[in-house]
């Protein structure tokens, strides 16, 4: 996200998920932190859905859950944001979240 200058507005960028998209990722789990302070503009969203991609724009809890669910069935990728989630990490890893889930 330093690439493209993102920051919580205004928001994830369709150039935040071009490498997920060229990789093969056909939908994406866009994350909006655990407090969803991150935006995800509808300028990104008409940009994303040009491109074909089905979004799920959810706070990084449920969004970690719906990519592993999701992983298994769908070419999926997801945008993580979770720099800003203090003491609740440790909340989701005692859960039992797989390790590599964004955190």
């Amino acid at each position: 996200w330093n690439e493209t200058g993102t920051r919580h507005e205004p928001g994830i960028q369709a150039a935040d998920a071009e490498e997920l998209l060229d990789h093969g990722a056909e939908v994406l789990v866009l994350a909006s932190g655990f407090w969803g302070r991150l935006q995800t503009p509808e300028d990104t969203r008409r940009s994303l859905e040009a491109r074909g991609c089905t979004m799920h724009v959810a706070e990084t809890g449920e969004a970690v859950e719906l990519y592993n669910r999701l992983q298994n069935t769908e070419p999926v990728g997801a945008l993580i944001h979770a720099t800003c989630c203090g003491s609740r990490v440790g909340a989701h890893r005692r859960r039992g979240l797989p390790a590599g889930t964004g955190f």
